[in-house]
């Protein structure tokens, strides 16, 4: 069980929806903590200052903690003790199970991980051909190497989601139980329905940037939501780019139609013919929407960056996306300006060569930081 699982459990105990399974599961996590803190003491692979450290941390957690009154004693010790040490996994060695019961594997900060209904994760290896069970031991997804594809076979009459999370530096493709394909961009994730329901709209919520194939069904409305901005369609091709850190949200339709609509009440909503980007202010909750070359906003999927009347900070970050770096910009000068770039599938030297011919700025690498002046 990893951190997420337990403080899923820990919540729904306070809020009083846990069931009685999940109660036995949190008491053995009770016995299995207090092992784990028996053996911190023993491992002398950690040092006896880190040891003395720790296990500080761990009583001011519990102290910290002691106030809810909702919390046995001896559950409310141990859940504060589990969760700190599986925020120290790296000195425990601990693993994440995944839900099918295969071996173990580390989470690592730069994995594609997809996350299941209870909060657990797992891994996405990118070369891998397996299926993704849920946790009565059921098929809900088969994986080729980059793309995840669930069927409608899963046998359930309610809506469990799960939520697939792509890293900075790289990019995968998922196809939804109804047909409809999402390729999601470095930095994104797309939380979706194992299984569509009959009756219901088919809803899923992105946050970054995805290229969706919507599967024609006129009967149950497909629906994304990005944050404060909702686009509605029957069936068609469209990019969707909403990095919560941007200005606007954008739309840009290559095949059939999409409606665009905010959160907010008594917005105005605006119909998006192909060919055209719709772009929602985030600020001012405003639409503008204009004619543009679609190829242009959809060449991420093959590796090439482009970039359109786009501020210099915010190309910066794209680049930071595209290669899993940090960029600290210290040429303010350039900040808000806007530029025109186009890069292939180029490597970062090469881009940064580039803007330092172009734009008359300098940087330095080190590791995985560049700083620009």
């Amino acid at each position: 069980m990893n951190k997420e699982q337990l403080l899923l459990l820990i919540e729904k105990h306070l809020s009083g929806k846990a069931t009685p399974e999940e109660e036995k599961i949190l008491l053995r996590y009770y016995n299995s903590f207090q092992k784990d803190h028996i053996e911190l003491e023993k491992d002398s692979l950690v040092s006896d200052d880190r040891k003395k450290v720790i296990l500080e941390n761990i009583q001011k957690e519990i102290d910290k903690e002691s106030t809810r009154k909702l919390w046995t004693k001896e559950i409310l010790k141990y859940a504060a003790i589990g969760i700190l040490l599986l925020g120290t996994a790296y000195f425990f060695r601990m693993k994440v199970m995944d839900t099918s019961g295969n071996p173990p594997s580390e989470l690592r900060e730069n994995s594609i991980t997809l996350e299941m209904e209870n909060g657990s994760r797992k891994v996405i290896a990118e070369d891998a051909t397996i299926s993704i069970k849920n946790f009565d031991g059921s098929v809900i997804a088969n994986q080729s190497g980059n793309q995840l594809m669930y069927g409608k076979e899963a046998d359930t009459e309610e809506l469990v989601y799960n939520t697939l999370r792509v890293p900075y530096g790289k990019k995968f493709r998922l196809m939804l139980s109804d047909g409809t394909k999402a390729h999601l961009n470095a930095g994104s994730s797309l939380k979706y329905p194992v299984k569509f329901l009959q009756g219901m709209e088919r809803r899923v919520y992105l946050t970054g940037e995805a290229f969706l194939e919507v599967e024609k069904d006129s009967v149950h409305p497909f629906i994304v939501n990005a944050e404060n901005l909702n686009i509605q369609v029957l069936g068609t091709k469209f990019n969707v780019n909403a990095y919560p850190e941007d200005e606007t949200a954008d739309v840009v339709l290559v095949e059939g139609s999409v409606q665009l609509g905010g959160k907010a009440q008594g917005m105005d909503s605006v119909l998006l013919k192909p060919g055209f980007k719709g772009s929602y202010n985030k600020k001012t909750q405003d639409f503008d929407t204009k004619e543009v070359i679609t190829g242009i906003y959809t060449t991420w999927m093959e590796g090439d960056l482009v970039f359109r009347n786009m501020t210099f900070q915010n190309i910066l970050k794209k680049l930071e996306r595209h290669y899993d770096v940090v960029i600290i910009n210290k040429n303010k000068r350039l900040s808000s300006e806007k530029f025109n770039a186009s890069f292939g599938d180029d490597p970062l030297i090469k881009v940064l060569e580039n803007l330092k011919s172009t734009y008359d700025i300098d940087f330095k690498i080190e590791k995985n930081q560049i700083t620009i002046y």
